[in-house]
């Protein structure tokens, strides 16, 4: 018998929220990692927020909605307030009701800019990887470094002379600015957009882009990310943001560093040599003299720190495509980090289930 297409609407619904997502989806097992961490982080929570004043919006549900923005690629805070508002899924991972409001966007990102001053996005990393299901899965001696770029939120129009000299775009929304034939450096140019902002190349033969530098220290049993930097886009600022990150590991046994060829220089071996971390970086012996010698090289775990180490091109593959930090929506070194810290835990959320499943 054929159905009527009916479309009367009923008064009330029956059915929980609970009953609506389906007991096998993925995203059950990443809420309870997430709430775990989340619990873990209720006394730093209560440090931010003042005993006083009208209740604001959740910090637990302001880092839930922002996770979603990861997992599923939203591009601005609007389009997620409307998902959350008629996405039942949504509504029930940040754990909003089924009649109550959804949040104006300039309310939500003014709110999570507090949980920005405070650092939570590096808190929650860390509360995440200290979970006793997945200290388990991590290597405490054998790690990898590398660095990638994140295009700023500023175009070349922006980049203008610091003595306030220069012509200014034409009028409109996008007025022409002819620059050719200038010489502009960092040193005597900055983007009135994002000053954070440098130009950078990232090899020679390749376009110069106004971005910032992004860095991720990546455990090598299964490539899960333990730590991260955002700095300055500048020639040496891989090496010193993976001194300061090795410089936070756990004294103990002798630790393994991968890196790239970039990492093979006499200061960043002598001074990883200094903390008891034995480089096992790349050679790069076109033109010059490799910094590694056959103290490293003759060892079988060299071979394969070289080999493991690519693993962390996996890491900013989903970060720049799935999360959406390819460019940056974000103004200013600590905005970005902040932003590219909570999606480096997405992705480790997203791949923690099914390592424990796989070791179960």
């Amino acid at each position: 018998m054929r159905g009527r297409d009916d479309r009367g609407e009923g008064m009330f619904s029956y059915i929980r929220l609970e009953e609506r997502v389906p007991a096998d989806h993925p995203l059950r097992a990443i809420r309870r990692l997430a709430d775990e961490a989340l619990a873990a982080l209720n006394g730093r929570l209560d440090a931010v927020y003042s005993g006083m004043g009208r209740p604001s919006i959740p910090p637990e549900m302001l880092l839930r909605a922002t996770l979603l923005q990861a997992f599923f690629s939203v591009r601005s805070e609007r389009q997620l307030m409307e998902q959350i508002d008629y996405n039942l899924l949504f509504r029930w991972f940040v754990g909003l009701p089924m009649d109550a409001a959804v949040w104006h966007p300039t309310v939500f990102t003014h709110n999570r800019d507090r949980l920005l001053a405070a650092d939570v996005a590096r808190e929650f990393l860390g509360a995440l990887m200290g979970l006793r299901d997945v200290k388990r899965l991590l290597s405490c001696d054998h790690f990898s470094v590398d660095g990638t770029l994140i295009d700023a939120w500023a175009s070349m129009k922006s980049f203008r002379p610091k003595d306030g000299s220069g012509e200014p775009p034409s009028p409109g929304r996008n007025g022409e600015r002819d620059f050719h034939g200038e010489t502009r450096s960092n040193e005597t140019h900055a983007s009135t957009a994002d000053p954070d902002a440098r130009l950078f190349r990232k090899a020679a033969g390749q376009a110069s882009k106004l971005c910032h530098m992004a860095h991720v220290l990546m455990e090598n049993r299964n490539g899960l990310v333990v730590d991260t930097a955002t700095t300055l886009a500048t020639g040496t600022a891989e090496r010193d943001a993976a001194t300061a990150m090795a410089g936070e590991l756990p004294a103990g046994e002798r630790i393994t560093l991968g890196g790239d060829k970039a990492y093979d220089t006499q200061d960043f071996v002598a001074e990883m040599r200094r903390l008891g971390v034995t480089p096992h970086v790349s050679q790069n012996s076109k033109g010059r003299r490799s910094a590694i010698d056959g103290r490293t090289t003759r060892h079988a775990g060299y071979a394969i720190s070289v080999r493991i180490r690519k693993r962390i091109e996996e890491v900013f593959g989903w970060i720049k495509t799935v999360g959406g930090l390819r460019k940056t929506r974000h103004r200013g070194t600590a905005r970005v980090g902040w932003m590219f810290t909570f999606v480096a835990a997405a992705y480790n959320l997203v791949r923690i289930p099914k390592l424990l499943a796989g070791g179960a």
